[in-house]
Parts: C-alpha cells; sequence; structure tokens
C-alpha cells in the first residue's frame, strides 16, 4: 500500500487557534448553547473506558484526526501505564473496553488487554484498520478475536476502490476486502453478535456524515457484487476539523467554510448521546480526557487524576471540556466513536463549497 504524502501535522495549540478563529465569538460552541438557552451536557456514570494504546499504525491516511502512522512507534504506552490500565479495568468496571489506536494491535501487550477485559465481563471492541490482520507478524489475530468475541469495528471509509485508496493510501481497498473475507471466514459479519463486524464510514471532504437504512443496503449491496463480503452494522463519522483533516482544510483555503457548516448544522438533539457523556479516555501517557478529540487536542480531564488515580466518583465530579471542533459531534444526526448520537437528523447538510 502507498501512503499519501502529508505535511507535518499543527501542533495543539496551533489547530486550537485555528477553530477559535473560524468562528467569531457568539458562534463559539458554548457561546452558541448559551444563546439557544441550553446548558452544556452534564457527565454521566462511566460505561466506556477507551484505551488509546498509541499512535504506531501500519498506515498513514489523510482523514486521520490522531496523526498515526508508522513512524509513531516511539508513542506506544509504556507497560508502567497498561499495568495501570489493567487495574483500572477491575477497578472502574466499564461496560465496554474500547481499544483505539494508531493500530492498538501492534502494541505488544494488545491481546492481554483484550483478556483482561473479557475476564472482567466486559464488551471488548478492536478498532481496527483492517490491513492489520494482514501482516506477517499478525497471522493469528484475527483467530484470537474471534475467540475472545471482540467487536471488530473497521474503518472502511467508501464502499468503492477509488474513494477508499483515495483516502488511505493505494492499495487499500484491495486489502481491505482480503481482510473483509478472512473475518468472514472467522464468524464474523454473518449476524452473530458474538462476532459483530461494523464498518466505520466518513464522507469525502466537507460533507457531512448523513446515513440512513437505504446506505445500510446500498453498502450490502455493492460490498456483496463486488467482493462477495457481509457486515453485520453500518456506522458514520464525520470529518473533525482535526489533525490532517484540519491542515487539509487549511490547504485548501477551507475552515472557515467547513466551521460555519458544522455550526449551520447543529441540532440540539444530538446532545443526548454524545460520547463524551459516558466515557472516559486514556492516553498512551496515562493522562485523562472526556474524548478521543480531546486527547488530540490536549484538553485534559479537569482535576488532574490519572488512569492510576481515576474512581467513578471523581469523574462525575468535574465538567466535561467543550470547544469549537465539539460542532463536529453536533452536527447533523451527531458523530461518535459509535456512530451517529441521533435516530435520524434534524438539520440540513451539504457541502460547504
Amino acid at each position: 500500500m502507498t501512503p499519501p504524502t502529508l505535511a507535518p501535522t499543527l501542533s495543539p495549540l496551533e489547530q486550537i487557534g485555528l477553530l477559535d478563529a473560524a468562528l467569531p465569538k457568539p458562534q463559539g460552541f458554548t457561546q452558541s448553547l448559551a444563546a439557544r438557552g441550553q446548558t452544556p451536557p452534564q457527565r454521566r456514570p462511566l460505561r466506556v473506558l477507551q484505551l488509546n494504546l498509541g499512535r504506531l499504525c501500519n498506515m498513514r491516511c489523510g482523514h486521520c484526526h490522531v496523526d498515526a502512522g508508522p513512524h509513531q512507534g516511539h508513542t506506544l504506552m509504556n507497560d508502567a501505564v497498561v499495568e495501570d490500565c489493567l487495574a483500572a479495568i477491575a477497578r472502574l468496571q466499564p461496560a465496554v473496553l474500547d481499544l483505539t489506536g494508531g493500530a492498538p494491535e501492534l502494541h505488544p501487550r494488545f491481546r492481554e488487554l483484550v483478556l483482561a477485559g473479557r475476564q472482567q465481563g466486559c464488551q471488548v471492541i478492536d478498532r481496527c484498520n483492517l490491513t492489520v490482520l494482514l501482516l506477517p507478524t499478525q497471522q493469528d489475530l484475527a483467530p484470537f478475536l474471534a475467540a475472545q468475541r471482540v467487536e471488530i469495528v473497521a474503518s472502511l471509509p467508501q464502499p468503492d476502490q477509488e474513494a477508499t485508496d483515495g483516502q488511505r493510501g493505494e492499495g487499500t481497498w484491495g486489502a481491505s476486502i482480503e481482510a473483509l473475507r478472512l473475518l468472514n471466514g472467522l464468524g464474523y459479519g454473518q449476524g452473530d453478535p458474538t462476532r459483530q463486524l461494523t464498518l466505520m464510514s466518513n464522507p469525502e471532504g466537507t460533507r457531512l456524515q448523513q446515513l440512513t437504512a437505504c446506505d445500510t443496503a446500498t453498502w450490502t449491496r455493492r460490498l456483496q457484487e463486488l467482493a462477495g463480503v457481509q457486515f453485520d452494522r453500518l456506522i458514520g463519522l464525520n470529518n473533525m476539523p482535526i489533525a490532517r483533516f484540519l491542515q487539509q482544510l487549511q490547504r485548501d483555503g477551507h475552515v472557515n467554510c467547513y466551521l460555519a457548516l458544522l455550526e449551520r448544522a447543529f441540532n440540539p438533539a444530538a446532545l443526548e448521546g454524545l460520547m463524551c457523556r459516558d466515557t472516559l479516555s486514556v492516553a498512551p501517557d496515562g493522562r485523562l480526557y472526556d474524548c478521543d478529540f480531546n486527547q488530540m487536542l490536549e484538553l485534559p480531564l479537569a482535576g488532574g487524576a490519572t488512569v492510576s488515580t481515576i474512581t467513578r466518583e471523581r469523574l462525575l465530579e468535574g465538567a466535561i471540556h467543550w470547544g469549537n471542533h465539539c460542532y463536529g459531534c453536533t452536527a447533523g444526526q451527531g458523530s461518535s466513536c459509535a456512530g451517529a448520537t441521533t435516530a435520524a437528523a434534524t438539520a440540513s447538510t451539504g457541502s460547504s463549497h
């Protein structure tokens, strides 16, 4: 696979500066909520413990909001933090253990964390780029995931070669299809709730993600006709104006219009299902964040707790850290690591140019 050529990513402080400058202050996220007579949503009891095991990845996708790639081996979670995470799984008792990266499977203790989650009765999610399953060093990875009944949330931007290779590098489509066939052969994508295969799509460019039952039917038909592969569920994620995608917007002169699009498409109903309300995101260094996006912008959880000290009670005491990037999760149908946050969109969508 040939990755796209990418410029160095802006620092978190530079990214926040761009996001703040893109919208006049009255249109800022928290100010906009107040103008609508709404208060920022409050945190709920913890449901999802999301561990970012590092930004090491065998791919380097143009839209990646974590700046992952083969050059990020130095970001892997160290053994001391892994031990703290193992203790936190037992102490916090999350319903869901969500393993992400980078390619989380490339962490040498990935499987140990999977086993720990399963032993605690957690639903375990592997956020998988699909191509990692084909690496020579990972030949037994897919059978391991199937044996442990891990849900695989697999990235596949669109159900066609041109769009997929355009976002993720030449050859990605073919490798992804090969990986999907491997998973189908292990019982994934066949309607078995213990081996669920979820595909995560994202739109091209500055369009919002608006999936319907018709889209699911289209994906099902196209993947069956083109490649003979099946999946269980289709979810979508808006392209977040962070890291590489924000840099693309800056290069094309579209930062302001994309943020304006997100702001215009704000959907109050999306606030109810925001993932930051019941998720704890753990960075590779053990610091804590409300969500994966705040982690990438280095907007930490209030109070200074780490994964070694956090408790369920302490987590509920802190306010969620909001910013203009939060419009990405509240536009249209809403957007999260679990897909849409509303049953249906009530806001307009479209391209910003």
